[in-house]
């Protein structure tokens, strides 16, 4: 399902030559529309129509309205049954644009054309479509495979260092909670550039893709996927609701290193391994202040983490590096102390 992509896009020539496509509708968003669109259409073979869905680029753009509005874009531009929709860009594409096309006519076929290194990495692969709903994030969206990503990873060198950084965070991710060595081998990278990480990408692809295989509708193991992500998400959205957006990887590794520390609290990781998880993700990521952010705020995101059940906060923790367990009940106590111990990191 994932292919590298070589300079001329021939794989993706390929395979439209091999469909049957009644027309194309390529979504992007604002940037990757002046920076990755004009590669790919200088590289496309083929003798289909095409259409250019523009959104503007940004967190707070997936959502229903926008979900709306290219719903009815594609119905007056009479997109049928075999249409084919093509996500170019980052996370906020891949999830808009497979949730559209996923659920347009009960369903039209899409592939993705990850642009940074969240989506490559994480955002574009296995299958979860999905919008924000208020400022609860990927409340609302689908389970439905692309038909195929295309990985051209010289779209890295168009991208600014923070968001090289917010990928970044995933990679960390999936070290942590399935291979060991991948870990090792990311936190001896001492810049975050292009040349630094495409060496790695495919690790980290391979990795959320074996754990997808293994369990698509995330019923058991898939749900390590959200380890650095219950409480993550509960910070990128109480910064989304005070129309203070952060990077999803910034959110992500706080998220990461208050739930190492509660995985330590729970008594699943060793003092020296939190220590070590909490030193290399502060090296990479500045602190985001959650001061303004009450315990009470914080907690009533969680309640509302689409990984719970029976009113329990449910987390995937880590149960050593390279390791992660999931459906994790914690004392109330140690999750307000996972959050305490982050606000005391900007003192240090």
């Amino acid at each position: 399902m994932i292919t590298i992509a070589d300079d001329n896009f021939s794989q993706l020539n390929d395979f439209l030559q091999e469909k049957t496509f009644s027309k194309i509708f390529i979504l992007v968003d604002e940037n990757t529309h002046e920076y990755c669109l004009p590669v790919l259409l200088g590289n496309l073979e083929t003798d289909l129509a095409f259409e250019i869905l523009e959104i503007e680029a940004g967190e707070e753009m997936k959502n229903i309205q926008t979900a709306n509005q290219l719903w009815e874009i594609l119905t007056e531009m009479q997109a049928d049954r075999k249409a084919l929709v093509i996500n170019l860009g980052g996370g906020v594409i891949t999830d808009m644009g497979g949730f559209v096309a996923s659920t347009y006519k009960r369903g039209i076929k899409f592939i993705n054309i990850p642009t940074t290194l969240l989506s490559m990495c994480d955002a574009s692969i296995g299958g979860k479509t999905g919008i924000d709903l208020m400022h609860f994030k990927n409340m609302v969206g689908t389970f439905a495979f692309p038909e195929k990503i295309f990985v051209y990873p010289k779209f890295l060198e168009t991208l600014p260092f923070k968001e090289l950084r917010s990928g970044f965070a995933e990679m960390l991710k999936h070290g942590l909670i399935a291979d060991k060595k991948h870990w090792e081998a990311l936190i001896q990278i001492q810049k975050l550039d292009a040349e630094s990480l495409v060496p790695c990408i495919q690790q980290s692809m391979d990795i959320k893709q074996e754990v997808v295989q293994q369990d698509f509708y995330e019923q058991n193991i898939r749900k390590s996927l959200n380890f650095g992500h219950t409480i993550g998400h509960a910070v990128e959205s109480l910064c989304l609701e005070q129309g203070n957006p952060v990077l999803h990887g910034e959110a992500v590794a706080a998220g990461m290193i208050c739930e190492a520390h509660l995985s330590y609290l729970e008594g699943l990781v060793s003092e020296e391994d939190q220590s070590i998880i909490v030193d290399n993700i502060r090296r990479y990521y500045p602190y985001l202040d959650i001061s303004d952010f009450k315990d009470e705020e914080i907690t009533a995101f969680l309640l509302n983490d689409k990984k719970n059940t029976e009113n329990k906060i449910n987390f995937s923790l880590i149960t050593g590096i390279g390791s992660c367990g999931f459906d994790i009940r914690c004392s109330d106590k140690n999750i307000v102390k996972a959050i305490h111990f982050y606000r005391k990191l900007i003192d240090n």
